[in-house]
């Protein structure tokens, strides 16, 4: 018999030389046990990992790796340990909820926010800056960074926590309207300098291109995936989907090239997400536990998940 294109994804996750399983905790914390009240069992995350190839020491590294990082904490409960989230990490996992689930795209004030630099850079502290900013969406100019519509402060507050504040102190803030003078270079000229936005195309149409063959086989009910299946299928999409929107600058409309395929893979994912949630929450339902042995709270939020992420939808 041959192999399906949802036995293949997983096939091909499990064959990687390297799982980068703090990553896929992250993903499985904010799609699964924030919904449940923000915490686990480290056996039952264990076992829910284990089928996709992540064993149990690399969970436990990763999981140490996570409270190190104030994503985590560890709440005991007899011989066993329950991990939850820490309001730090609770705030980080809402706002990447809103940019995974969430399908509006950003309104426009017609307004750039910049950065402008006013003091010297070692080549090594502008790079620290770049990569700092380029996770919050802002493109690199030749002498500062810019973004449409993101908000300076939090920006800041931002290079506070991944600690370059003092790097911030030789950034000028700004707000720039268009001035409308004829001849001067425009926003598309403005876009094609900052962001790589072939680049970003085609890491869409790679996205697609992956789980377009998925979706066609949940269409047509061939084989469908069981219980279990239909949970890690559902991790690798919004793992791959996740990691893909981290280089997405979330730019408005107005400001991306025709036939943009971000709002396709969008909707392929929602297709894909839904069609996956009943089996996957039967799965979890099974097999999610708490250290003390009960049960989480049902899970809640899920039905707002990807609502109208297809405009043409109901």
């Amino acid at each position: 018999m041959p192999t399906t294109p949802i036995q293949q994804r997983l096939l091909d996750f499990r064959a990687q030389d390297r799982v980068h399983a703090g990553s896929l905790i992250t993903t499985l914390f904010g799609d699964a046990v924030m919904p449940r009240g923000g915490r686990i069992w480290l056996g039952s995350l264990i076992r829910l990992l284990a089928p996709l190839g992540v064993n149990e020491r690399l969970v436990r590294t990763a999981v140490f790796r996570l409270v190190k990082a104030d994503w985590l904490a560890a709440q005991a409960s007899g011989r066993r340990t329950d991990y939850r989230l820490t309001e730090a990490g609770r705030r980080r996992f809402e706002e990447a909820a809103r940019q995974i689930y969430e399908s509006d795209a950003p309104r426009w004030d017609r307004r750039w926010r910049l950065l402008l630099c006013v003091g010297e850079f070692t080549p090594k502290q502008r790079e620290a800056l770049r990569r700092a900013l380029y996770w919050q969406g802002f493109g690199a100019l030749a002498d500062g960074f810019v973004h449409p519509s993101a908000d300076l402060g939090a920006a800041f507050d931002a290079l506070v926590a991944d600690g370059l504040g003092e790097l911030g102190t030789r950034l000028k803030p700004l707000l720039a309207a268009d001035a409308g003078i004829g001849g001067a270079a425009g926003d598309a000229a403005l876009v094609a300098c900052a962001w790589r936005l072939d680049e970003l195309a085609a890491v869409y149409a790679r996205f697609i291109e992956r789980y377009a063959p998925v979706l066609a086989q949940l269409r047509a009910g061939d084989a469908p995936p069981d219980d279990a299946a239909a949970l890690q299928l559902r991790v690798l999409l919004i793992h791959d989907w996740r990691r893909l929107l981290l280089r997405d600058p979330e730019l408005p409309g107005e400001l991306l090239p025709p036939d943009w395929p971000g709002q396709h893979a969008r909707v392929l994912c929602k297709d894909i997400y839904r069609r996956l949630l009943s089996a996957s929450e039967r799965h979890l339902e099974q097999h999610f536990q708490l250290a003390d042995g009960g049960v989480a709270p049902p899970a809640s939020g899920l039905a707002e998940r990807f609502r109208d992420a297809d405009p043409l939808a109901p």
